[in-house]
């Protein structure tokens, strides 16, 4: 395939209840909603990512979500957020079309699943294990353009409270990122709202949630009126990246396209 195209879903915080609401959303709803919008472009894609915050600390949250992608046909990659409970996740999603850690290979690309989960708390960290092995899935890739995902911003976004529940070291996973020039992205959730930045040629990149958004830019937790959203994500063979933000709204309010 010469150009892989991905559907980025993230923080969709399900509870066990299938009326559960997180900030007055209800979350089950609302990704069926954003799930039925993405049906309505180019489908299927080449594959799902699921950037974290699957539940809502409610394992029973598991099931919805197995229910509504476990019979897709494409794969469905799957990291864990602070909401999530990372060993209960992997046992759940198991089976195809999960896959919930590790790289995927598609086309040209290489795609890599961190997991930057810190049990009981908010913020995250990449363990010595996690950056050894980033580094070697990355040394292995060799030419291979690569994306890099996981839960939990690497870069600060100019909310203060928000930076408070960062990456923790995200200084030692940039010297990674940084010894390797075939990583071309790198796309993470946790924020509930939209990033785009060029770090040294490398696409960073967050995307807002399928239900409640925060306030961008806020000294203090807030949160803000905007809709539902998920990101495509276009990986050409040469290397470069295409990405469309789109917003789940009657207003259809959709980010420009725009390539690096």
């Amino acid at each position: 395939m010469s150009t892989v195209r991905l559907i980025q879903f993230t923080d969709l915080h399900l509870f066990g209840a299938e009326g559960g609401c997180l900030r007055g959303v209800p979350t089950l709803p609302a990704l069926t909603g954003a799930l039925a919008h993405a049906r309505l472009g180019p489908w299927p894609p080449d594959a799902l990512l699921v950037t974290g915050d699957i539940v809502q600390d409610d394992p029973g949250g598991y099931a919805h979500f197995r229910r509504l992608f476990g019979a897709l046909p494409v794969p469905v990659l799957c990291l864990p957020g602070n909401h999530d409970d990372p060993a209960l996740m992997r046992r759940v999603l198991a089976d195809p079309p999960f896959v919930t850690g590790g790289y995927l290979e598609l086309g040209r690309w290489r795609v890599i699943l961190l997991d930057s989960v810190v049990p009981g708390r908010a913020g995250g960290a990449l363990s010595d294990t996690s950056l050894a092995a980033l580094d070697a899935a990355l040394a292995q890739a060799r030419e291979r353009p690569v994306l890099v995902c996981l839960h939990h911003h690497p870069v600060p976004m100019d909310s203060r409270w928000l930076d408070q529940v960062g990456l923790d070291n995200a200084q030692a996973f940039f010297a990674v990122i940084d010894q390797h020039p075939n990583v071309r992205g790198i796309v993470w959730g946790h924020v509930h709202q939209n990033f785009d930045a060029l770090r040294k040629g490398v696409r960073l990149l967050a995307t807002p949630s399928t239900c409640a958004q925060f306030r961008p830019r806020a000294e203090h937790f807030e949160l803000d009126p905007s809709p539902a959203a998920y990101r495509t994500l276009e990986l050409h063979a040469d290397g470069t990246l295409t990405t469309d933000l789109v917003w789940v709204d009657a207003a259809a309010r959709h980010g420009s396209m725009s390539a690096a």
